[in-house]
């Protein structure tokens, strides 16, 4: 995960200390001079603009560019009752002191002034901004505001069921639910914290109550829960739910790395596969949403794409954070203090300057995204999820996707049974996992005999060399640059004998740890992608598969471990499945060893590989 890195650009955000903050002119000066030139010609440029086109709209509020800024977010605090992975570390973040954040009164002065210059919808966002005690009673005044058309929210949900009828009456007309997946057990691993089924149950009362469509943000990482496309767009067969995945802002330091971007075309592409009819409904002037809805369905789907394809030149967002600062840009560091101008006893016409000079100074294209954009790499093509292995004598195993739409048919999710029974067919006595999610896959998940045709020319004989020995006995990585791509698949498995106690405790879901298979299922999955960094000479290997099954064995107190990889390159994928079994053994070892140190892990082996020179291997 990216936790740290974005860790690190959460602290340059929240800490004034680091970031670029400007007040638009020293507050000691600023009730007897008059905008700077700059500022001022900025100004005349913007007010000749609206004379030309006529446009009766905010001088102050309208860019040199012609935007005009209609949409205000404002943050109602920094802190979060979650502790998303790729947004901020286990520990929080350093927080502004309560009395440099704005007051409820500011807020709303601040509010009565952007929507007086022509703001028409205000988003109130956080951190959480439902765990701000009074959140109820600023929509209330919000919705007084004449000219006010939206006020909406985006919360992660937690406290969403409890407080949206209170909010619904004062005035919320609409309703972000951010939520990255669909497995409790991933969402609890995601944000550190439990609270999936209290985020469901919020999703089930914004519908009860009315509000359509109710928009569920999704952020798509790769190697998390890109695998779950398919999961959240069929939800919107029978609920009217804006599933809007949004593509993942890699920042990493200081710089953009996009290993875990998933580009709005290759989400398209993985869903047009699923459903060609797929259709794109026109765009509302200034969305950042592509919008597309599948005939018959109830809801629909949008991509925010933030990174692959920028709306820098239809952008109408301004954003006020909690500590007071205005910022015109989300890629932008630059800032301006209307807090303490407002706090200094700045007039609404000086306050109106000061917001004038910050929106003439926005650029057409933000510098940082602009140069991300140039050293982005090419969209990884969509991957079919067709799955060629296949594993005799595993049962019968329900689509995630089915279940999901069975248990919103009856109407409350948390009457659901216990969490084994979302990834099994309901009455299984034992439990397993698996990491594939496929709801048109085979039932027989996994197999140990290949479907993939063995290569017709003759194989190589096996080397009596260690191919990773240069001649003078050095080690040294294969060339594989000369070698043909051909389609690669291995498949590996571990055992771990736990012993009665800690199995029965895996078995019954109630280790204090958490779910020890999903856990172990996860961390398998994310190791297969990551043998190249753990085993120095192996090469990296884009895999378009990665499949980590568990299952209990109740005869010997084991768990049994198959992890299968595919990737279609120059080198093989046996130490991709190897890596991934031994991790996920090692994980439920991990889990485990709270209760029993007499733990083996064994029968770490390849079972069977294909492709390749040296041709195909089956263990017998």
């Amino acid at each position: 995960m990216a936790a740290r890195p974005v860790s690190r650009m959460l602290q340059r955000v929240l800490r004034s200390s680091v970031r670029s903050c400007s007040s638009g002119a020293p507050v000691t000066q600023h009730h007897h001079g008059e905008p700077s030139r700059t500022a001022a010609e900025g100004l005349s440029r913007r007010r000749q603009f609206l004379r030309e086109h006529g446009a009766p709209f905010s001088a102050f509020l309208t860019d040199s560019f012609g935007r005009q800024h209609s949409y205000l977010r404002i943050s109602l605090t920094e802190k979060c009752n979650l502790r998303c992975q790729y947004c901020m570390p286990e520990e929080g973040v350093p927080l502004t002191p309560k009395a440099d954040l704005l007051t409820t009164e500011e807020i709303l002065t601040l509010a009565r002034l952007f929507v007086k210059e022509g703001v028409d919808k205000i988003r109130l966002t956080g951190g959480e901004p439902l765990i701000r005690p009074d959140v109820v009673d600023i929509v209330a005044q919000l919705h007084q505001l004449e000219g006010l058309r939206t006020i909406g929210i985006t919360t992660n949900g937690i406290n969403l069921a409890r407080l949206l009828p209170q909010l619904q009456k004062a005035g919320l007309s609409a309703i972000n639910i951010s939520l990255d997946t669909l497995v409790p057990a991933k969402f609890e691993f995601i944000v550190r914290r439990k609270g999936f089924h209290k985020v469901m149950e919020g999703i089930y009362k914004a519908i009860e109550l009315g509000y359509s469509p109710v928009k569920v943000n999704c952020v798509v990482m790769r190697g998390l829960n890109e695998d779950e496309l398919l999961d959240f767009v069929a939800l919107t067969e029978g609920l009217p739910l804006d599933v809007r995945f949004i593509e993942y802002m890699p920042f990493d330091g200081n710089r953009w790395n996009f290993k875990k971007l998933v580009s709005y075309k290759e989400m398209l592409d993985t869903l047009r596969q699923r459903w060609p009819e797929l259709e794109k409904l026109p765009e509302e002037e200034s969305s950042t949403a592509k919008t597309f809805k599948i005939p018959g369905f109830r809801g629909q789907l949008s991509f925010i794409t933030s990174m692959s394809e920028h709306f820098c030149g239809t952008c109408n967002r301004l954003r006020i954070t909690a500590d007071g600062n205005l910022k015109v840009c989300l890629f932008g560091n630059s800032e301006v203090s209307l807090r303490d101008h407002l706090r200094a006893g700045a007039s609404e016409e000086e306050l109106l300057r000061i917001v004038g000079a910050a929106v003439g100074r926005k650029k057409r294209q933000h510098a940082e995204l602009l140069l991300m954009l140039q050293d982005s790499p090419p969209a990884i093509p969509s991957i079919s999820s067709q799955d060629p292995f296949q594993i005799q004598g595993i049962r019968h195993r329900v689509s995630f996707s089915n279940q999901m739409g069975t248990l919103w048919k009856g109407g409350w999710l948390l009457r659901t049974p216990v969490l084994a029974q979302w990834r099994l067919g309901s009455g299984c006595p034992q439990r397993h996992c698996s990491s594939h999610l496929d709801s048109n896959a085979n039932p027989k998940c996994l197999s140990s005999v290949s479907q993939a045709p063995a290569t017709p020319s003759g194989p190589l004989p096996p080397s009596d060399q260690l191919t990773h020995v240069d001649t003078e006995g050095r080690a040294a990585m294969v060339d594989v640059g000369r070698k043909p791509d051909t389609e690669r698949v291995a498949v590996a498995s571990a055992v771990v004998l736990l012993g009665p106690v800690a199995f029965r405790l895996v078995r019954e879901n109630q280790l204090k740890k958490g779910d020890a298979l999903v856990v172990a299922q996860l961390a398998g999955v994310q190791a297969a992608k990551l043998t190249s960094q753990l085993i120095p000479l192996c090469h990296h290997v884009a895999l378009s598969h990665v499949h980590v099954r568990l299952e209990l064995d109740s005869t010997h107190h084991a768990v049994g471990i198959q992890a299968s990889c595919r990737a279609r390159g120059p080198t093989g994928v046996e130490m991709e499945a190897l890596t991934a079994a031994a991790v996920a053994a090692l994980t439920v070892y991990d889990m485990c060893k709270g209760v029993s140190r007499d733990i083996v892990l064994g029968e770490i082996k390849l079972l069977s590989k294909t492709g390749g020179q040296r041709g195909d291997f089956q263990r017998t």
